[in-house]
């Protein structure tokens, strides 16, 4: 067998290795980020409890934010009586 012959050979099989692999690469449409956002869903829906909790700190977090206006706001005023 020829130098020839045995590069043709090989650069054949290269050749049917990527293809072989390529078409299964293809074959998962889904892909890995559905996969998450499903896991993420069923875990919000499995835990009402932290949506629950969610919602409270949020809920707490803009009480505060009223408290300190209402105290810039006094502040203000005492600043004019002075």
């Amino acid at each position: 067998m020829g130098q020839d012959r045995q590069m043709q050979m090989i650069g054949g099989n290269g050749g049917n290795q990527f293809r072989q692999y390529a078409g299964k690469n293809a074959g998962n449409p889904a892909g890995f980020n559905d996969v998450i956002r499903n896991q993420v869903i069923q875990n919000a829906v499995q835990n009402p409890r932290t949506q629950l909790l969610i919602a409270e700190k949020e809920e707490a977090g803009i009480q505060l934010q009223a408290e300190e206006y209402d105290l810039m706001a006094a502040a203000s005023d005492l600043d004019e009586i002075k």
